[in-house]
């Protein structure tokens, strides 16, 4: 399957093992309270109670508004991290660049929400086709980054771009699937950490 980025593009400046660097648990907040806040209520108005949720990329806080959904997945790099989340019902850890395939049937959740770890995915073709089988028909997927990274870690058609055309990759990932409405950018200063936000729905 050919992928929407280059060798040269999802290039990055530390390509060493994933699983070792992300080894050592992080419990910090990697975007500021304004961005957490602003994305928890962008959450509230997209999902609603009894919703089946994934979450990619998660870590030990996943910004989910007060809701009782009906399932929370969890999936990221850190088993540690993924455990102390309150929120998930279950979660896996897997690396999406060695590994891109979900082990979920079709049509398994009304969201899939990705925040602020997008810039790692070295093949956000498979991983966002993936994305759009498992969701259900309107199923939403949100994504939402700003301009924080672990830099050796992020693939070069990331680094090079600036914030707009950052929000413009994200939309060609999910054009791609040819599932999608056309995204929507949500775009804010809340406090000091710029939020970005890709909204998409998946065809009916």
């Amino acid at each position: 399957m050919t992928d929407l980025l280059s060798p040269a593009e999802r290039r990055r400046l530390d390509d060493g093992d994933d699983a070792r660097f992300y080894d050592r648990p992080r419990f910090v907040h990697h975007v500021d309270e304004g961005f957490r806040d602003r994305l928890a209520r962008l959450y509230a108005d997209l999902l609603g109670p009894g919703d089946d949720v994934l979450d990619l990329m998660g870590s030990w806080v996943s910004h989910l508004p007060d809701v009782e959904f009906g399932r929370v997945v969890g999936h990221g790099l850190n088993a540690r991290e993924l455990a102390a989340n309150e929120r998930y019902d279950e979660w896996f850890v897997q690396d999406l660049n060695a590994d891109p395939e979900l082990g979920f049937a079709d049509t398994s959740f009304d969201a899939v929400t990705c925040a602020v770890s997008v810039q790692y995915l070295q093949y956000p073709g498979r991983v966002f086709a993936e994305v759009a089988r498992v969701l259900r028909p309107d199923g939403v997927c949100v994504v939402s980054f700003s301009n924080r990274m672990f830099v050796g870690k992020a693939v070069r058609a990331w680094r090079e771009r600036d914030m707009d055309e950052r929000a413009d990759l994200v939309c060609r990932y999910l054009d791609s699937t040819g599932a999608f409405e056309p995204p929507e950018v949500v775009r804010e200063v809340p406090e000091r950490d710029p939020f970005y936000a890709v909204v998409a729905r998946r065809r009916a």
